[in-house]
């Protein structure tokens, strides 16, 4: 099987890949794509959350959204990196959730992993809308990792 592991550059992409490899048996996985995608002419960056020792490497305070994808993609990667799959790192361009199902349509994925509600305009309003329509309409099963509930003071 061919399972698709989908970043937005959010420590809750990673943390869903994480999940995903605690659940999962890789005996039953061939291969693992892991795979961000860049907005063009998007309003809001992507996330920055993963690359933060990339940037200080660097010593610039932003980097491009490419580089960004770039370093989230190799994050995410090394999660799998002796799970026992072949790991691919993939960048796409267009709308997430159908860039998303594009790739598992043309990858014959058996499974794709998604979070739910890492970005957002707020987190209540805007909870997991790519995870929604990537679970409704893509080709597989979907595993939609929530995130982890904050606790209340």
């Amino acid at each position: 099987m061919h399972m698709i592991v989908a970043t937005d550059g959010s420590k809750q992409s990673l943390a869903a890949a994480r999940y995903a490899r605690q659940v999962i048996d890789p005996s039953s996985v061939t291969d693992v794509s892991v795979v961000a995608v860049l907005r063009p002419l998007a309003a809001v960056s992507f996330a920055d959350d993963l690359s933060g020792s990339d940037r200080e490497r660097a010593g610039v305070e932003s980097i491009s959204f490419r580089a960004a994808a770039e370093s989230s993609v190799r994050v995410v990667a090394e999660v799998f990196a002796d799970w026992g799959p072949r790991v691919h790192r993939k960048i796409r361009s267009g709308s997430p959730a159908n860039e998303l199902i594009k790739a598992a349509r043309t990858l014959e994925a058996g499974l794709v992993v998604v979070a739910s509600g890492s970005r957002g305009l707020s987190e209540t309003v805007l909870l997991g809308s790519t995870a929604q329509r990537v679970q409704h309409s893509a080709p597989c099963p979907v595993l939609v990792v929530r995130p982890t509930p904050r606790r209340k003071r």
